[in-house]
Protein backbone atom coordinates (compact mmCIF):
# COMPACT_ATOMS: atom_id res chain seq x y z
CA UNK A 1 0.00 0.00 0.00
CA UNK A 2 1.40 3.46 -0.65
CA UNK A 3 1.98 5.43 2.49
CA UNK A 4 1.41 8.85 2.68
CA UNK A 5 3.48 11.46 4.73
CA UNK A 6 0.11 14.08 5.19
CA UNK A 7 -3.00 13.74 6.61
CA UNK A 8 -6.09 12.54 3.93
CA UNK A 9 -7.13 15.52 2.13
CA UNK A 10 -11.14 14.87 2.96
CA UNK A 11 -13.54 12.40 4.80
CA UNK A 12 -14.48 9.78 3.03
CA UNK A 13 -17.94 9.54 4.84
CA UNK A 14 -19.73 6.22 4.57
CA UNK A 15 -17.54 3.81 2.37
CA UNK A 16 -19.52 1.57 0.41
CA UNK A 17 -18.26 -1.29 -2.92
CA UNK A 18 -20.89 -2.92 -5.76
CA UNK A 19 -20.91 -6.34 -5.86
CA UNK A 20 -19.20 -6.02 -9.18
CA UNK A 21 -15.98 -4.64 -7.83
CA UNK A 22 -15.83 -6.38 -4.88
CA UNK A 23 -15.64 -9.91 -7.98
CA UNK A 24 -12.88 -8.10 -10.01
CA UNK A 25 -10.64 -6.28 -7.97
CA UNK A 26 -8.61 -7.85 -5.09
CA UNK A 27 -9.63 -6.26 -1.58
CA UNK A 28 -6.48 -4.86 -1.21
CA UNK A 29 -6.35 -3.14 -4.35
CA UNK A 30 -9.46 -1.88 -3.67
CA UNK A 31 -8.07 -0.63 -0.26
CA UNK A 32 -4.91 0.95 -1.41
CA UNK A 33 -7.02 3.14 -4.12
CA UNK A 34 -9.06 4.19 -1.46
CA UNK A 35 -6.24 5.73 0.49
CA UNK A 36 -4.62 7.25 -2.92
CA UNK A 37 -7.91 8.79 -3.37
CA UNK A 38 -8.58 10.30 0.07
CA UNK A 39 -4.76 11.86 -0.33
CA UNK A 40 -5.23 13.38 -3.53
CA UNK A 41 -3.86 10.72 -5.70
CA UNK A 42 -6.87 11.00 -8.35
CA UNK A 43 -5.43 7.50 -10.59
CA UNK A 44 -5.50 7.37 -13.77
CA UNK A 45 -7.50 10.88 -14.75
CA UNK A 46 -6.56 13.31 -16.96
CA UNK A 47 -5.31 16.49 -16.25
CA UNK A 48 -8.18 18.75 -16.63
CA UNK A 49 -9.95 16.23 -14.48
CA UNK A 50 -7.66 16.16 -11.76
CA UNK A 51 -7.64 19.76 -12.07
CA UNK A 52 -11.41 19.68 -11.47
CA UNK A 53 -10.66 17.70 -8.49
CA UNK A 54 -8.45 19.83 -6.85
CA UNK A 55 -10.87 22.93 -6.89
CA UNK A 56 -13.91 20.68 -5.90
CA UNK A 57 -11.14 19.95 -2.42
CA UNK A 58 -12.52 23.72 -1.53
CA UNK A 59 -15.88 24.32 -3.89
CA UNK A 60 -17.57 21.06 -2.17
CA UNK A 61 -18.56 19.33 -5.03
CA UNK A 62 -17.92 15.53 -5.45
CA UNK A 63 -14.75 13.67 -6.11
CA UNK A 64 -13.95 11.49 -8.81
CA UNK A 65 -10.49 8.99 -9.29
CA UNK A 66 -10.27 6.68 -11.88
CA UNK A 67 -7.64 3.47 -11.26
CA UNK A 68 -6.56 0.08 -12.84
CA UNK A 69 -6.21 -3.26 -11.03
CA UNK A 70 -3.12 -5.14 -11.48
CA UNK A 71 -5.21 -7.17 -13.52
CA UNK A 72 -6.91 -4.88 -15.93
CA UNK A 73 -9.99 -4.07 -14.38
CA UNK A 74 -10.91 -0.07 -14.45
CA UNK A 75 -12.62 1.15 -11.83
CA UNK A 76 -13.94 4.58 -9.82
CA UNK A 77 -13.70 6.01 -6.37
CA UNK A 78 -16.59 8.89 -6.08
CA UNK A 79 -17.03 10.81 -2.87
CA UNK A 80 -20.52 12.27 -2.86
CA UNK A 81 -19.98 17.05 -3.06
CA UNK A 82 -20.86 16.79 1.00
CA UNK A 83 -18.22 14.18 1.62
CA UNK A 84 -21.03 11.67 3.22
CA UNK A 85 -20.17 8.82 1.36
CA UNK A 86 -17.79 7.34 -1.22
CA UNK A 87 -19.13 4.58 -3.28
CA UNK A 88 -16.35 2.24 -5.49
CA UNK A 89 -17.47 0.40 -8.33
CA UNK A 90 -16.88 -0.16 -11.68
CA UNK A 91 -17.74 1.75 -14.96
CA UNK A 92 -20.69 -0.33 -16.30
CA UNK A 93 -22.45 -0.10 -12.85
CA UNK A 94 -22.64 3.91 -13.07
Amino acid sequence: MKQFDFPAKFSLGRVVATPGVLTAVPREEIDDALNRHAHGDWGIMSEEDQYTNELALNGGSRLFSAYLSGGGVKFWIITEWDRSATTILLPSEY
